[in-house]
């Protein structure tokens, strides 16, 4: 008796269980629906690949993409390496949606002549000082004294055939009364060095071989640009700065004394649809790459707000306010761009599926009880007829009749929790069916 107890137990928790995944399961499958079609919809998955634009093979630019080019592949980023003709050729290659380019190095002050656009700013990286060395007999101290010279003012395009026109232009130095010639790189080293130029410029950083190369050529001498501070004032993108005597070398002491320096900085620019986990991605990586100590700047001054032609991005304002997001900083990149979606788009669909799965119930409650409403309604009818017919010969058909509606009844298959309206309608049908059966007896006496 105890065992057919425990079996019957089983059975019915079993049929409970049953009932409840079915109950449950529906709207658990709707949330997972919608919440997956939202994820890949929605809010798209970034990107696997990011396209940036440098310049010449041996720029300053291309080194340090080749940098960000190994920390983005330790997050399964890859990063393509685009050559380019220069700062302006950046731009260009940015603006141009066909191009293909997500991502350019461009040297602050360009865009007053260019224009932004819609393109946005992930902050400055660094400054970029301006080298004049000269293959001169006298000291220059002023730009102006360049008058005459014959003058390597870079590649026409780059940062430093932009940056040095303007200087000199500003300095009365224009192709009237000197002779430009547009190269740059080791092809301006070697043409200085030969002395076919009077003057070399460059646009670079401390680092760079080509600077370090000439600062050792004792013959050729690097000018200090005494006006520097009243160039910054007229040029708001250019900052003054100051190479200390044997910063360079301290044992042969170059430079040989103080030279003040003219310097923009580096804007790393993006396409405005640049999608914001990588853009997150980027600052991560610009700030491990440019946030130690420099000649001249100090730890962690860039990457900046500061400094920049471009209006910052969403991601990177937020940044600077407050620092990476929570996910971001501790977690891989591909582990933190899923918990970020998830929390973009959990919130409102929520908001649109709470509504939802409380609707639902009222209409699956209303669809059962239309399945029992309608064997109400045909047993109302035949018992309607009942009334009706005051003398009524054949009772066995209207027995037939509540047998029929009796054996569809029990072929119902209704949740548990409908179970008492299923056993009510059968009651019902059994007490019409007395009634049918005592009128019949009645009508045989």
């Amino acid at each position: 008796m105890r065992k057919e107890a425990i079996m019957d137990f089983n059975k019915v928790s079993k049929l409970l269980t049953r009932e409840m995944l079915k109950s449950v399961l529906p709207y658990f499958c709707l949330i997972l629906a919608a919440l997956y079609l939202t994820y890949k919809f929605i809010d798209p998955a970034p990107p696997t690949k990011i396209v940036i634009s440098t310049g010449s093979k041996e720029s300053i630019y291309s080194s340090y993409a080749s940098i960000y080019r190994e920390y983005l592949k330790a997050d399964g980023i890859s990063l393509e390496i685009r050559e380019s003709k220069g700062d302006i050729h950046n731009l260009e290659l940015l603006k141009d949606d066909k191009s293909g380019v997500d991502i350019a190095f461009v040297q602050d002050g360009i865009a007053n002549s260019e224009g932004a656009g819609s393109l946005l700013s992930l902050g400055s990286l660094y400054y970029e000082p301006l080298w004049i060395f000269c293959r001169c007999k006298h000291t220059i101290s002023h730009l102006s004294d360049l008058k005459g010279k014959t003058i390597a003012i870079g590649k026409e395009g780059d940062g430093t055939q932009y940056l040095a026109s303007r200087l000199l232009k500003a300095s009365g130095v224009n192709a009237q009364n000197s002779k430009f010639v547009y190269i740059a790189g080791e092809e301006a080293v070697m043409a200085i060095r030969s002395g076919s130029v009077d003057i070399s410029i460059f646009v670079d950083t401390p680092d760079s071989a080509f600077i370090r190369d000439i600062l050792n050529d004792h013959s050729i001498q690097l000018v200090s640009i005494n006006e520097a501070e009243a160039f910054t004032k007229q040029f708001s993108y250019l900052h003054h700065l100051i190479l200390p005597e044997g910063s360079i070398d301290l044992e042969h002491d170059i430079p040989a004394s103080d030279v003040h320096l003219l310097a923009p900085t580096v804007s790393l620019i993006v396409k405005s649809k640049l999608h914001p986990a990588l853009s997150y991605l980027m600052l991560k990586t610009v700030s491990k790459v440019h946030g130690g100590t420099g000649m001249f700047n100090k730890s962690n001054e860039f990457p900046s707000y500061k400094y920049t032609d471009f209006p910052l991005s969403d991601q990177a304002s937020n940044f600077y306010k407050s620092g990476l997001p929570f996910v971001d900083k501790y977690l891989p990149f591909w582990a933190a761009n899923f918990v970020n979606r998830i929390l973009i788009i959990f919130i409102p669909v929520l908001a649109v599926l709470i509504p939802i799965t409380k609707i639902i119930p009222t209409v699956y409650t209303w669809l059962i009880k239309m399945k029992l409403f309608r064997y109400y309604g045909e047993l109302r009818f035949l018992e309607t007829n009942l009334r009706k017919e005051s003398d009524i010969k054949d009772y066995r058909q209207y027995i037939d009749e509540l047998n029929n509606i009796d054996e569809r009844v029990r072929g119902l298959k209704l949740p548990v929790t409908f179970s008492q309206h299923l056993y009510e309608l059968r009651g019902n049908i059994e007490f019409v069916r007395n009634t049918l059966e005592k009128l019949e007896s009645a009508s045989k006496d």
